[in-house]
């Protein structure tokens, strides 16, 4: 274990190194760093917009089978990361070669990027809008720079702490929302009936529950933070940090709140992220801006932070560069800032439809991995597979490119057909690795280690 232990020693966050036991985070601590991400804007807003043209009750259907999917997904992803300690780069190193490595890692960190954009981009119109004084452009720049000194740290030593500083006000701000929304407007159950006018459109349970498989960028993301777990705590991780408890309340509480919300107040050329937010700013006047505040620096913690890094881990295996996770956030920040300078909602979410099938087929055979190689492993026999994998693992390339080209086709497809996009995927993903790859010594010349 020498070499692992080498890079351990000089990589607090293990970039490109499994985390051993003894650095692992007790399971309130993870928690903390984790539930950061159910206090986007994006979980309490995006419902209320899919609620308009799929209604209601299509949206919470579709959200609920999305907290089963999400929550037995996780189950198999926190087991493996937890036991190996791999990242998302070094466990596509095994399964894909090192320049599958490359592109899922590459992927990965230019996703994470854009939600930060995404995201980032939010909180900067609400101080613009809040402090017209305050140019946008300036604005974009405050934001960054408090962003990136945040992720100096590591999530052992600060993003949990952060984090579980700024839970209570989140949830204090969430009640305040509905509280002075009801306060101001009078309770309303048009929130129960949000709806295209000619009706709820048949399968529209089905659209909203795909839709949400676009976002199963969230599948990495709890891989990277999960692997920081202590095996005695996967139990519980499994189930509430990364599984149906937490799901349960970042899908469905959020969306309830987003939808009352929506159906209370007006909204001026229609209803998306950035709008209601400014409607929700006219509502709670300064304390709304501190809510917003607090929603977006959270999530931003797990948005930067992997993305410096993934980031360092693409240019580390790519260009042999041995530079610092901070000097990498630094790089995210620069990127994050040019790319606010853009019109980022007329094109990141059209990206992130193409990158999103990427990492559906990805999760595919991540899973379909796990599941059919089945055995035991050792840490020596991991650090051997690490230090062996091939350039190109050819199965594993094929499985990943023959499911993102059908489902790019198939998004392309007319009507309710587009719909079958993530789900066509992850099918032909898994089937076409399942059908290349058999457990046993076939799989081990390919480079693919086999773990339960």
């Amino acid at each position: 274990m020498a070499n692992l232990e080498k890079a351990s020693n000089s990589d607090i966050d293990y970039a490109n190194a499994p985390i051993p036991p003894t650095q692992r985070m007790g399971r309130l601590a993870l928690s903390m760093a984790w539930f950061a991400l159910c206090s986007a804007m994006f979980w309490l807003m995006v419902p209320a917009v899919l609620a308009q043209s799929f209604g209601t009750v299509n949206v919470l259907i579709g959200l609920a089978l999305s907290v089963v999917v999400y929550g037995l997904v996780n189950r198999v992803i926190v087991k493996y990361a937890i036991r190996t300690g791999l990242s998302v780069s070094l466990f596509s190193r095994l399964v894909f070669g090192k320049v599958g490595a490359e592109l899922a890692t590459l992927i990965f960190f230019a996703t994470a990027i854009y939600y930060a954009v995404f995201e980032g981009s939010v909180i900067s119109i609400a101080i613009h809008s809040q402090y017209p004084s305050i140019s946008l452009n300036l604005a974009y720049g405050i934001v960054v720079a408090y962003s990136v000194p945040l992720v100096f740290g590591s999530v052992q030593k600060w993003l949990d702490k952060l984090n579980g500083v700024l839970l209570p006000f989140f949830l204090v701000g969430l009640v305040a929302a509905v509280v002075m929304s009801f306060s101001h407007y009078g309770y309303s159950d048009a929130w129960l009936h949000i709806g295209p006018a000619s009706g709820d459109p048949a399968g529209g349970w089905w659209q909203c529950f795909t839709y949400f498989m676009g976002v199963w960028i969230m599948m990495m993301y709890t891989w990277d933070y999960a692997r920081f777990g202590k095996e005695k705590d996967a139990g519980f991780h499994r189930t509430v940090t990364f599984g149906w408890f937490f799901y349960g309340f970042t899908f469905m509480i959020n969306a309830l709140v987003g939808m009352f919300l929506v159906g209370s107040f007006s909204v001026d050329g229609g209803v998306n992220e950035v709008s209601a937010v400014v409607a929700l700013l006219k509502l709670m006047g300064i304390s709304g801006l501190v809510f917003v505040w607090i929603t977006q620096t959270r999530i931003n913690t797990a948005n930067f932070y992997l993305s410096a890094v993934n980031m360092k881990s693409f240019f580390g295996m790519f260009f042999g560069l041995d530079i610092p996770k901070f000097a990498w956030a630094i790089v995210v920040g620069v990127v994050v800032y040019l790319l606010m300078q853009q019109n980022v909602f007329s094109f990141i979410l059209q990206s992130l439809a193409y990158q999103g099938i990427f990492v559906v087929a990805w999760v595919s055979i991540a899973l379909t991995h796990i599941l059919v190689n089945d055995s035991t492993t050792r840490p020596e026999e991991i650090e051997v597979a690490l230090r062996t994998a091939p350039r190109f693992n050819q199965k594993g390339l094929v499985a990943w490119f023959a499911g993102t080209v059908a489902g790019i086709g198939v998004m392309h497809m007319p009507g309710f057909a587009a719909s079958f996009s993530a789900p066509v995927t992850a099918l032909c993903g898994a089937l076409v690795f399942a059908a290349l790859t058999k457990p046993g010594r076939s799989a081990q010349r390919a480079g693919v280690i086999r773990i339960d």
